[in-house]
């Protein structure tokens, strides 16, 4: 995914499944905004496909939607099929989710992963705009929040699919142990997390040696509680887009094929 690329001008429902909420909104493709207050949906405790796809016709309804749709989803995509969903229904595995959405616009559809639906909309209309035209330089998308997503921009080109929340850290996986809900699950001071968290970006450096890292997710919006608290070589910026990234990056993805 080339974000030197422009987007057309047509509005787009953009759709984020997440573990714990399904978020949805038209977006407008030329400045990135909402055109309408994002609607959410509690992430079915049953989170099989046939309950998701149940969530998404409600969206689609509540906008009275008949046009094309980015869906972000929190797991690997690969030419349309998913290939992980830590943190939904098992049976997930295998789906060709992409087929699957055609049922709801036959003008249109496009699946990314979610940690790089929001990188994409960061990149594009938030805090990576900055480093969209330098060249050489890899800017790396940090989501903290049910789990830890990660997206990677190298000379604005998406690595797609890292799933760097995933990786093992002293034998566990980091996400169970430095995400926003770890966090909360166990009671962690903002420095006793922020300490988890500098083992964390620390393993991703000596792996991608990225030149700045965004960090979003809901948390983000408190983020003078814990980044000050950070030690990283690069360097540490808050994503502008908050919680809307994900929505936005969605429906960016009809323009921008991975």
């Amino acid at each position: 995914m080339n974000l030197h690329e422009h987007a057309g001008s047509e509005p787009i429902l953009g759709i984020d499944i997440g573990g714990t909420g399904i978020k949805g909104a038209p977006v407008d493709m030329k400045t990135g905004e909402l055109l309408k207050p994002r609607h959410k949906i509690h992430t079915p405790e049953d989170s099989t496909p046939k309950a998701i796809f149940a969530v998404i016709e409600e969206m689609i309804a509540h906008f009275d939607w008949s046009g094309k749709i980015g869906c972000g989803f929190p797991g690997v995509i690969k030419h349309g099929k998913v290939l992980t969903a830590a943190n939904l229904d098992g049976d997930w595995v295998g789906v060709n989710i992409m087929e699957k959405m055609k049922a709801f616009s036959p003008d249109g559809v496009a699946v990314i992963n979610d940690a790089d639906a929001a990188g994409v909309a960061e990149m594009r209309f938030g805090a990576g705009r900055a480093y969209l035209e330098k060249k050489g330089y890899a800017v790396m998308m940090v989501t903290l929040g049910t789990g830890i997503g990660t997206a990677m921009f190298i000379d604005g080109t998406l690595v797609p699919n890292l799933e760097f929340g995933h990786i093992e850290i002293n034998g566990e996986i980091a996400e169970s142990r430095s995400s926003t809900i770890a966090r909360e699950r166990e009671g962690l001071s903002w420095e006793a997390w922020a300490e988890r968290l500098n083992v964390y970006f620390a393993k991703l450096e000596r792996l991608c040696s990225p030149d700045v890292f965004i960090i979003g997710g809901g948390v983000s919006a408190e983020s003078q509680m814990f980044i000050p608290l950070l030690n990283t070589a690069a360097d540490i910026v808050v994503a502008e887009l908050q919680n809307d990234a994900g929505i936005v990056g969605a429906a960016l993805a009809i323009h921008h094929s991975v």
